[in-house]
């Protein structure tokens, strides 16, 4: 997912600098006032403290609670933001990279979901979706398209208008093809008209769909990413940017440097260089310190969401992150 020194008031220190002038010009001396002296009352308001982004967490890996015994677990160690994915015991709907089926998700049943977070305190930043978009067969698509579709009808109900996902990963029978499959041409072309047919649903719904790169994936590097969004060319389509996912492609001055203005969320997770599998922060490669600096200069209204974490071991990313805002912010949630 400030502290501020006591100074003298404006009118003190108007006052004082009036009357050292008046002194001087009697004096005529005007020539040997001080700097500070003859610019101190005029000076502007002092600068705004930067804002700390919020810290939130991923349901995603809390499988075993219910969506209020979570909420109650994670309001009680201070945690205010979640991403959610229904993997909870009361709400089993999650599907990685393919659809489920949520028709009993009635209009009462997400009222309740939901307010087991807010009553709680805690804001649902968004709803996980990450269905299959790039894959080759066009029923295939447009059934995964009309998943998203029932997702943003679930989140009307739970009165959450941003949905996260990724392109999608397809991996066809026989050998591998000399082009990887997400890097052929006309899957480019494919997966931008799908990129904008889900920003015309998202458009109906007021919704936000943001898109996260992988390196081994169709969004593979920052630039891929940031040309895939201005090829869709839809407010309704942004991007959440995990940094741990492009760690061995970008380095972090590249990633926010090509998506910082199309960025609204952050996964805060964490990866080994030349290891495939994601890791709980503070466990692999990310350099956490210039992670969270970057974050507060270009995104400070994007939350930090940890990711990859559950009961047993997201206290200790949580300690990371805060730990990491502290010695590049000076401050944290």
């Amino acid at each position: 997912m400030a502290e501020r020194e006591n100074t003298p008031t404006a009118r003190t220190v108007t006052s004082h600098n009036q009357w050292t002038r008046r002194q001087v010009i009697k004096t005529g001396m005007i020539a040997a006032l001080p700097l500070a002296v003859t610019t101190r009352a005029t000076a502007g308001p002092h600068p705004k403290a930067r804002k700390t982004p919020a810290i939130g967490m991923s349901t995603l890996g809390f499988g075993e609670l219910t969506n209020q015994q979570l909420a109650k677990q994670l309001a009680a160690n201070g945690i205010h933001v979640i991403q959610l994915f229904l993997n909870q015991t009361d709400s089993r709907y999650w599907k990685y990279n393919g659809r489920s089926d949520v028709s009993d998700l009635t209009a009462d049943r997400c009222t309740a979901i939901a307010a087991a977070y807010r009553d709680a305190g805690i804001q649902i930043q968004g709803l996980g979706v990450y269905t299959n978009l790039i894959h080759p067969d066009a029923a295939e698509r447009k059934a995964n398209l009309e998943y998203f579709e029932a997702m943003m009808k679930v989140g009307r109900h739970m009165e959450v208008n941003v949905f996260i996902t990724e392109a999608g990963h397809y991996h066809g029978e026989g050998p591998a093809p000399v082009v990887p499959y997400c890097f052929q041409e006309p899957v480019w072309y494919r997966m931008v008209e799908t990129g904008k047919q889900l920003a015309r649903i998202a458009e109906r719904y007021n919704a936000t769909v943001l898109f996260e790169a992988f390196y081994r994936g169709f969004l593979a590097s920052a630039k891929r990413t940031r040309l895939f969004l201005e090829a869709v060319d839809s407010p309704h389509i942004r991007a959440l940017l995990d940094p741990a996912n492009l760690l061995e492609i970008n380095d972090l001055g590249e990633m926010f440097g090509q998506l910082g203005p199309w960025i609204d969320c952050l996964h805060a997770k964490d990866r080994k260089l030349h290891v495939d599998r994601g890791v709980p922060a503070g466990q692999g490669d990310l350099d956490y310190p210039t992670f969270v600096k970057l974050a507060a200069a270009r995104t400070p209204d994007a939350p930090l969401i940890l990711e990859y974490v559950g009961s047993k071991d997201y206290r200790q990313a949580l300690a990371h992150l805060r730990n990491a805002m502290r010695g590049g912010l000076g401050s944290a949630p």
